[in-house]
């Protein structure tokens, strides 16, 4: 690597995912309600582990969430991800289902039904040129690999695969912050025991699975999405020979670097609601906030705002006036206008960080009420978010991935800076 280079690195997990479980369940519950009562207001946390599910939170709604719906959607996400078999610890059909649900804080309720926001804090949005939908590169590609690693298990393509897996993604820039070459991968997949070898005592993965996954799986992703920065070979890592060496352009490829991965999902580890919010977002490229999304209704800024920052700066950068764009909002609790809007262009902007800043609050609703008139946000979108990312993904049909202000924010960039 030439001594200006650096790396960058971000990670992504599966739809079987223990915290991504909780997210999906959580964001189902929401988007029920939502169905049969958009002024819905919902708070719904899950928590997964061996043959449970325990859905707890704040709800208050005129949809008909019993205990039954409550059951019957909770097995229903937990089926469509891939959780059918009792044998591993955790299926659909033969987990117990806990609902423990209560109504909102009637003192929350007073600043949110005068269209104030659900709660105080910042929140940020952020976007870049590094790829078609303005996402940062690495998670980028964690995120196609995980997306890739889920069709492949579900069309049965690859048959040894079980829900629970994560990616990882290093990516060597040049000095000036374009992308060079891919780096590192990093797979973790949970499988089954037709693809597990003996050993010294132990169990172990079979390094023909392994070089199955790098061909059928790696290579096709990183391809389709910057073939033109695989430039060397992708070569496996062994956990026997995990020093080996490595031509300088070569990617190296970790496939389950353990030894085995047998034991997975919510059997393997418990699961939370809101444990991935770096895998939510720009996978640490830009700052966040801290709140997480999945299963709050769109009167908490936590989601919402951070959804129109989002917007925000995506607009910005399709737009052209800078190259890398972040913008922070703040809001207190019970009112309206936000307590501060910052927008930083790191230095890549074609006009004023400031006069970016005035252009924000010019084009952009930024009221709780606004942002969700705007956006739509009373809709049952959310389910699709909670696995795969909220940003990026146009294909998904997000409305906070729009840049249909671009040309607009042109204009009147161009108009504000020659008067």
């Amino acid at each position: 690597m030439g001594e200006d280079r650096y790396l960058f690195t971000s990670e992504s997990v599966s739809m079987g995912h223990p915290d991504k479980v909780a997210d999906q369940i959580s964001d189902a519950v929401l988007d029920f309600c939502l169905t049969h009562d958009p002024t819905s207001r919902v708070a719904c946390e899950t928590l997964v582990t061996t043959d449970l599910a325990i859905v707890a939170g704040e709800i208050t709604t005129q949809a008909p969430l019993t205990r039954r719906a409550v059951d019957t959607l909770v097995r229903e996400v937990i089926r469509e991800i891939g959780y059918t078999d009792p044998e591993i610890g955790f299926a659909a059909d033969t987990c117990q289902i806990d609902c423990r649900i209560h109504t909102q804080s009637p003192h929350i309720a007073m600043g949110v039904d005068v269209g104030g926001a659900g709660d105080q804090g910042m929140m940020f949005g952020f976007a870049c040129d590094e790829t078609p939908d303005l996402m940062p590169l690495p998670i980028d590609l964690a995120h196609r690999l995980v997306l890739e690693h889920a069709r492949l298990r579900q069309s049965g393509a690859i048959g040894f695969l079980r829900p629970d897996a994560k990616s990882q993604v290093t990516v060597e820039y040049t000095p000036d912050g374009s992308p060079h070459r891919i780096h590192t991968i990093v797979l973790s997949t949970q499988h089954d025991r037709s693809v597990v070898t003996e050993s010294g005592g132990r169990e172990w993965f079979r390094d023909e699975a392994r070089r199955e996954l790098i061909e059928r799986l790696i290579r096709p992703t990183l391809e389709a999405a910057r073939g033109d920065l695989v430039r060397g070979k992708l070569v496996l890592v062994t956990p026997e020979d995990p020093y080996r060496d490595f031509g300088p352009d070569d990617t190296r490829c970790f496939i389950n670097p353990t030894g085995c991965f047998l034991t997975g999902g919510p059997h393997g580890d418990c699961g939370l609601t809101g444990r991935k919010i770096i895998v939510d977002t720009y996978g640490g490229r830009g700052r966040h906030g801290g709140g997480a999304f999945s299963g709050k209704d769109p009167t908490k800024v936590d989601r919402s705002a951070a959804y129109m920052a989002r917007y925000v700066a995506k607009n910005l950068v399709a737009a052209g006036l800078a190259r890398q764009v972040e913008v922070q909002v703040s809001y207190a609790i019970g009112v309206a206008e936000p307590t501060s809007v910052l927008v930083n262009t790191f230095g890549t902007g074609v006009v004023p960080d400031a006069l970016i800043g005035e252009l924000v609050r010019e084009h952009f609703p930024l009221t709780p009420s606004g942002i969700i008139d705007y956006l739509g946000l009373r809709r049952p979108i959310y389910r699709p978010t909670a696995a795969g990312g909220h940003f990026g993904r146009s294909d998904a049909g997000f409305p906070w991935e729009q840049t249909d202000k671009a040309d607009v924010l042109r204009r009147a960039a161009r108009l504000t800076a020659v008067a």
